[in-house]
C-alpha cells in the first residue's frame, strides 16, 4: 500500500512538473491570468538599457520593450498590465529568462548560436562593433600594445574570448580582471587597475561620455566582432515570440525605431545630458531593413 501511494506522488509530482512547464512557456497565457509581466533590465548597459537610480530604469531597449508590452497589452485585452523589473547581469540574465524569473529580457544581449540553444531572440535592432577603451594618454592604439597589458571585460560576456580569439592577438600575453557589470569593468580602466576595456562599442562610448572627464579616455584599434544586439525571451514559445517580433516589425515599419536611436545615441541623455553620439551603422540599417533573428555567426566576414 504504502510503495503504491508513493509511486502515485511521484507520478504526480512528475505531472505538476510537466504542467508547469508548460505553462512557462506559454508566456502570453501567463500575462493574461496574471495581469503582469516582468521585464529584466540592467544597470549599465550604455544608451541600450541603464538606470537612473531608485528603481528606476531607462534607455533604448527599454523603451523598445515598453511598446513592445503596451501592444501586448491590447492584443491580450488587458485594462491593466503591471510591470515588473528585475535587474539581470550579464552572468545571470540566461538563466533567469530560462526558469521563468524574467519573461522578456531588454538590455544588450549578443544573439549567437549557443545562445539560441537556450533561448529565443526578436528581430535586432542594434548591430554592435566590439572595441578597446583605453586612457587616452595610454599610447595603446590597438591589439599590438596589449602584450603584458591587464585587460578589464565584464563577467559572462564574450569580449575577452573575442580578443583572444583575433589572429593579431596571437602569442600575446595578458591579463584578464573582471568587472561583475560594465560600470565597474569601467572603474577597473578608469581607477588604473586595467590598461583596457574590452566591451561593445555603443557601451563604451556611453560610459566615456559619463565619466567626470569623458576626455580621458578614448576608444581605439581594431573592430574585434560584429555582434547583433537583441530583445531576449524563452524558447520554443510561438505565441509569445509572434506578438513580440509583430510589434517590433510595426515599429520598424512606422519609423519608431529610428526615432528612438536618435533619442538614445544622437541627442543628450540622462543623468548627465551628454550625447553617446553614436550614427546606426550600415549593418543596424539592413537588420532594420530586413527584421531577422540571425546569430552572431551569420555576420561574420567570410
Amino acid at each position: 500500500m504504502k510503495k503504491s501511494m508513493f509511486a502515485k506522488t511521484l507520478a504526480l509530482v512528475a505531472a505538476l512538473a510537466a504542467m508547469g512547464a508548460v505553462y512557462a512557456q506559454d508566456t502570453m497565457k501567463k500575462i493574461k491570468d496574471s495581469g503582469a509581466v516582468t521585464m529584466g533590465v540592467r544597470e549599465s548597459s550604455g544608451a541600450l538599457a541603464f538606470t537612473l537610480g531608485d528603481g528606476k530604469y531607462t534607455g533604448f531597449h527599454y523603451d523598445v520593450c515598453q511598446h513592445v508590452l503596451a501592444d501586448i497589452q491590447k492584443q491580450l485585452a488587458l485594462p491593466k498590465l503591471d510591470i515588473k523589473y528585475q535587474p539581470v547581469t550579464s552572468q545571470n540574465r540566461v538563466p533567469l529568462v530560462q526558469n521563468g524569473t524574467v519573461d522578456i529580457e531588454c538590455g544588450s544581449t549578443t544573439n549567437n548560436a549557443t545562445r539560441q540553444k537556450d533561448v529565443a531572440f526578436a528581430p535586432t535592432l542594434y548591430v554592435e562593433e566590439v572595441r578597446i577603451a583605453v586612457k587616452a594618454a595610454s599610447g595603446i592604439t590597438g591589439i599590438a600594445q596589449l602584450n603584458g597589458k591587464v585587460v578589464a571585460t565584464t563577467t559572462g560576456t564574450t569580449s575577452v574570448q573575442t580578443l583572444r580569439k583575433n589572429e593579431r592577438a596571437t602569442g600575446m600575453d595578458f591579463k584578464e580582471v573582471f568587472g561583475k557589470d560594465h560600470s565597474d569593468s569601467f572603474l577597473l580602466l578608469e581607477s588604473g587597475r586595467a590598461d583596457a576595456f574590452v566591451m561593445d562599442g555603443q557601451i563604451l562610448a556611453g560610459l566615456i561620455s559619463k565619466a567626470k572627464n569623458p576626455a580621458d579616455f578614448k576608444i581605439v584599434g581594431e573592430v574585434l566582432s560584429v555582434e547583433p544586439i537583441a530583445i531576449m525571451f524563452r524558447k520554443d514559445d510561438a505565441p509569445f515570440k509572434k506578438a513580440v517580433d509583430d510589434s517590433i516589425k510595426g515599429m520598424l515599419k512606422s519609423g519608431e525605431v529610428a526615432k528612438l536611436y536618435d533619442k538614445w545615441f544622437m541627442q543628450p541623455i540622462p543623468p548627465s545630458n551628454t550625447k553617446v553620439g553614436l550614427a546606426a551603422t550600415d549593418a543596424t540599417k539592413a537588420a532594420w531593413a530586413n527584421p531577422n533573428d540571425k546569430p552572431m555567426e551569420d555576420y561574420a566576414k567570410k
